[in-house]
């Protein structure tokens, strides 16, 4: 699975979980962090936490296991690192105040399609 699919399956998973506002950041050739983020938030801590649960087992249902999780107690901000994929699940005051989109300036962002429709649109 390449990064670009891998952060696509991610992004699907934090829809599952009604994850609000994600977005996918292009990074490749911009840094040697990753490849890209994923970035979402959810409304509560338990919610966060849910959509954590939710792409780390997408993740290794498809052989991709987080690296390292950080984040998972408090519940404002998990941070889970795929490698070549790092995704940041926020409430939306964590997200307000760290504004990591606002980081990386002009690099390509991508909003995944709504999971209802992007299910209905496939072949």
């Amino acid at each position: 699975m390449t990064p670009l699919q891998l952060s696509r399956l991610i992004a699907d998973a934090a829809l599952s979980r009604k994850a609000r506002n994600v977005v996918r950041i292009d990074l490749r050739g911009k840094t040697t962090m990753a490849d890209y983020f994923v970035i979402c938030e959810g409304d509560t801590d338990r919610q966060v936490r849910a959509v954590a649960e939710a792409i780390d087992e997408a993740g290794s249902q498809a052989g991709h296991h987080p690296l390292s999780r950080a984040g998972l107690d408090e519940g404002s901000w998990v941070c889970l690192d795929f490698d070549s994929v790092i995704v940041h699940i926020l409430l939306p005051g964590e997200r307000a105040y760290y504004d990591l989109e606002g980081l990386w300036g002009p690099a390509h962002r991508v909003r995944p399609r709504p999971l209802a429709r992007a299910v209905a649109a496939a072949p």
